[in-house]
């Protein structure tokens, strides 16, 4: 599976889950950690967790296997880690506190689109 379909799968699963905001940041050409951010907002520490259990759910599902998660116990910012692409999914606090998008500005973003997603 190429970088962009898993980072496309990723912001589906949030998607499916109700998570805001959900920003892809193509990382190819700048950073040697990661090819694709997936960046997206929960509103409460269920919602991040619920979130995040259904994302690596959906990635299990697509033979994709979790290298390491950040954050899950407080729910506040949870990293999830699948080499190719890094999945944040954000309380807002926390989202505009960090704000990945700024700290990679230059950084294209991909078109994500789903009939049920808002931002």
């Amino acid at each position: 599976m190429l970088s962009r379909e898993i980072a496309e799968l990723a912001a589906k699963a949030i998607a499916e889950k109700k998570g805001r905001e959900i920003t892809i940041i193509m990382l190819e050409e700048l950073s040697l950690i990661t090819d694709y951010f997936v960046i997206a907002s929960g509103n409460s520490r269920v919602q991040t967790r619920a979130i995040a259990d259904h994302v690596e759910e959906e990635m299990n599902k697509a033979g994709l296997r979790l290298a390491r998660r950040e954050g899950y116990p407080e729910g506040r910012w949870i990293l999830m880690d699948y080499g190719q692409v890094i999945v944040h999914i954000f309380q807002d606090e926390e989202r505009e506190f960090y704000n990945l998008e700024r700290l990679w500005a230059d950084a294209p973003r991909v078109p994500f689109h789903l009939p049920f997603y808002s931002r």
